[in-house]
């Protein structure tokens, strides 16, 4: 009997999981990029407007959104597609480093000249990662490159002519740092001719799971082990969490979980321990804001229509998270489609 019910349980885990891989492959996203939820969709259709442009593209999002990804999949659908991304971290290294990678280095006596970015993606598309990093005194050469669309190597008087597309990102408020002069206003308006906001991972509801779901499926066959899905705890527990450090945080989530789990399922105690014993109760409730409470029946549809979505509709799925029996989700679901008709 036992083994009749392991046998079971392993093959409604394979039915599960193969609906929720079946629902990855069949997201129609933008390049790379991975999700259904209403934020996601409205950025993809931002992102398909904005590829066929050549002007220039600043993306905004907190750290571990994915500003990196959206560069190359804007690059990759635009009519640069052809020629170079190069990616420069403007965060990375002294003025002077970052300025002959920028610009490039003539060659002297000893030293072989070194092309700058700017040649280096001439053709294609230029990213500057972090630009709100941007030291100061780099500002004004960056904003004079721009304008003459001539980049001048270091150590030279040579003036050479690029053609590329300029994409920046940065999870600073260059507003703000415009008004306190650590900016300058001229550079942050030539850098700012469209502009992208990235949804923080928190705000994309059911985006979670299945972004977990892919992480999962690279890690596992990586590494080699037969590991296929979650447990229904540890996915509520995903589900959750607020997550600062966005997509990258889960990914690092899912590959020690991999590691970590001796079962065909991710299980809570394979989760870290900031996952494990973030507080449901606080997102819930809109964490300490009193202001932000709501009775006992909104908080419980909240949550529900939140597990549906995580789980793309499967109801099934969704009653098993939630505790309740498939009746009584029928049910309250039913509930809410008719008020929501009522009010309509």
């Amino acid at each position: 009997v036992v083994a009749l019910e392991r046998a079971l349980q392993h093959r409604r885990l394979r039915t599960e999981v193969a609906q929720l891989r079946r629902t990855v492959d069949d997201v129609a996203g933008f390049g790379d990029l991975l999700g259904t939820s209403t934020p996601m969709k409205r950025l993809y259709e931002r992102l398909e407007r904005t590829a066929i442009s050549d002007a220039a593209v600043l993306i905004l999002g907190e750290s571990g959104t994915g500003k990196e990804l959206v560069a190359r999949a804007l690059h990759r659908g635009g009519r640069r597609r052809g020629g170079p991304f190069v990616a420069v971290d403007c965060t990375a290294g002294p003025e002077t480093l970052l300025e002959c990678d920028l610009f490039g280095q003539g060659g002297g006596f000893t030293d072989a000249e070194r092309e700058g970015a700017f040649q280096r993606a001439s053709g294609g598309t230029l990213f500057l990662d972090e630009i709100g990093d941007l030291p100061s005194s780099v500002q004004p050469k960056l904003l004079l490159a721009l304008q003459e669309r001539i980049a001048r190597p270091l150590g030279t008087d040579r003036a050479v002519p690029f053609d590329v597309r300029l994409i920046a990102s940065t999870n600073r408020d260059l507003e703000a740092s415009v008004e306190e002069g650590q900016f300058r206003e001229d550079l942050y308006f030539w850098l700012n001719v469209i502009r992208i906001e990235l949804p923080p991972l928190r705000a994309r509801g059911g985006d979670i799971l299945l972004l977990a779901q892919r992480f999962l499926d690279h890690h596992a066959q990586h590494v080699g082990k037969s590991v296929m899905g979650m447990a229904s705890e540890a996915a509520a527990r995903l589900l959750s969490y607020p997550w600062p450090g966005n997509v990258r945080e889960l990914q690092n989530c899912i590959e020690r979980a991999v590691a970590l789990t001796l079962d065909e399922r991710i299980g809570v105690d394979d989760l870290p321990e900031a996952v494990r014993a973030y507080r449901r109760s606080q997102v819930l409730l809109g964490g300490d804001d009193p202001s932000q409470f709501g009775t006992l029946e909104e908080l419980e549809r909240r949550y529900i229509l939140q597990v549906m979505e995580a789980v793309g509709g499967h109801r099934t799925r969704a009653a098993r998270i939630l505790g309740l029996d498939r009746k009584t989700l029928y049910r309250k679901l039913g509930r809410y489609v008719a008020e929501r008709r009522a009010t309509s």
